[in-house]
C-alpha cells in the first residue's frame, strides 16, 4: 500500500469512528443525546416510547446509561444550539429528530428518527451503505406525497384545489412541499403553500383556506406537530378536510392520516444505539426504510363536515375514529 493512501485510510478510520477508542479511554457511563422536535409536553408519549425501548435491552438510566434530553419546540435556531450543546458535553451518541445534530459534527455518532430523505438531505451517501457518522430510520414522507393526494381525492371526489400548510424554517416540510407539488401537477389538481411559523398563523391559514375554496389540505412537518390541537380546531371550525402523515395527530380533527409510525420508529432508535454502544460503525449500519404504512380514518371528523368515506377506503384502514 502506498504511505499516501495508508494515511488517508488512517485518517479516515479516526474520523468516521471516534467513538470506542473515546469510550474504552473514559470507561463511563455512556451519554446519549436526544434532540426532540417539539417541546415535553408533546413529546412525552415519544420519550416514553424510548426510554421503555432502552429498559427493553438492558439499559436504565442512572445506572448504565444517561439521556440528555433536549425539546427545541419546534424553534430551528433552538435546533442548532442544543446540537452544539450536546457536541460540546461530549456525548457518545446523538439521537436526532432533525438534521442540525449532523450540521454540528461529522464524528459523534447520530441517529436519526424522523427523517423524510436522508441521501436527499445529504446525511448519508446511500440507504445501504451511509458511509460516515450518521445512520437511522427514514421515514419516506415525500415519497408518500402521490399516495396521500389520491386518498384525499378518494374522500374528495370533486378535489381540485389542494392546500399545503407548513413551517418553512423547517427544511423537511420544505423537502414534502416541493414533492406534493410535483404530485399535484402529475394528478392534474391545483395546489398552493400556505406557510406557518407561528401558532396564531395556523387559524389565519385555514380560515385563507376556507375562504378561497379549497377542497381539502395537507398539513406538513414534525415542526407543526406540537401546534396539532390548533391545527384540528380550524380544519372543524373551518369545514376543511385534512390529512396529514402522523397518526397520533388523527384523533385532533384530521380526516384521515397516512404514513410511518413514529412510535416504532422511536422503539427501534433505540436498537441502533445499542448496536453502537457494542462496537458497530454508523456508517455500516443500513438506513431503515419502512415496511408498512398505516391509514388511520376519523369518521367522527368525517361526519362534522359531513363528508361520505367509501366502504372500499375505510376497509383499508388500519383504524377507524368513531
Amino acid at each position: 500500500m502506498k504511505r499516501r493512501d495508508f494515511i488517508v485510510l488512517l485518517g479516515g478510520t479516526a474520523i468516521a469512528w471516534p467513538f470506542v477508542s473515546r469510550a474504552q479511554s473514559r470507561k463511563t457511563t455512556p451519554r446519549i443525546g436526544v434532540i426532540w422536535a417539539a417541546a415535553t409536553a408533546e413529546e412525552s408519549l415519544y420519550l416514553n416510547v424510548l426510554t421503555d425501548a432502552f429498559h427493553g435491552l438492558g439499559y436504565f438510566e442512572g445506572k448504565n446509561i444517561e439521556l440528555q434530553h433536549r425539546f427545541p419546540a419546534g424553534q430551528p435556531e433552538r435546533f442548532r444550539a442544543f446540537a452544539q450543546e450536546l457536541v460540546d458535553n461530549k456525548v457518545d451518541i446523538i439521537i436526532a429528530a432533525t438534521k442540525a445534530a449532523k450540521q454540528a459534527t461529522s464524528t459523534i455518532p447520530i441517529v436519526i428518527v424522523i427523517d423524510p430523505d436522508p441521501v436527499g438531505n445529504g446525511l448519508v451517501a446511500s440507504l445501504a451503505h451511509p458511509g460516515g457518522n450518521v445512520t437511522g430510520l427514514s421515514v419516506m414522507s415525500a415519497d408518500l406525497s402521490g399516495k396521500r393526494l389520491s386518498l384525499l381525492k378518494e374522500a374528495i371526489p370533486q378535489l381540485a384545489r389542494v392546500a399545503v400548510v407548513l413551517d418553512p424554517r423547517d427544511p423537511y416540510a420544505q423537502t414534502a412541499g416541493i414533492a406534493y407539488v410535483e404530485a399535484a401537477k402529475a394528478a392534474g389538481l391545483s395546489i398552493r403553500i400556505f406557510e406557518v411559523t407561528q401558532a396564531d398563523g395556523i387559524e389565519q391559514a385555514f380560515s385563507a383556506i376556507a375562504a378561497q375554496g379549497f377542497d381539502g389540505a395537507i398539513v406538513v412537518g414534525p415542526t407543526l406537530f406540537n401546534l396539532r390541537a390548533q391545527v384540528g380546531a380550524s380544519v372543524l371550525t373551518h369545514r376543511v378536510p385534512t390529512i396529514t402523515a402522523n397518526s397520533d395527530q388523527a384523533s385532533y380533527g384530521m380526516l384521515f392520516t397516512y404514513g410511518s409510525d413514529w412510535r416504532d420508529y422511536y422503539r427501534r432508535a433505540a436498537g441502533y444505539v445499542d448496536k453502537i454502544l457494542k462496537g458497530a460503525r454508523p456508517g455500516d449500519l443500513p438506513v431503515e426504510q419502512p415496511t408498512r404504512f398505516k391509514l388511520i380514518i376519523n369518521a367522527k371528523t368525517a361526519g362534522a363536515l359531513g363528508l361520505f368515506i367509501p366502504p372500499s377506503l375505510v376497509s383499508t384502514a388500519d383504524e377507524v375514529i368513531e
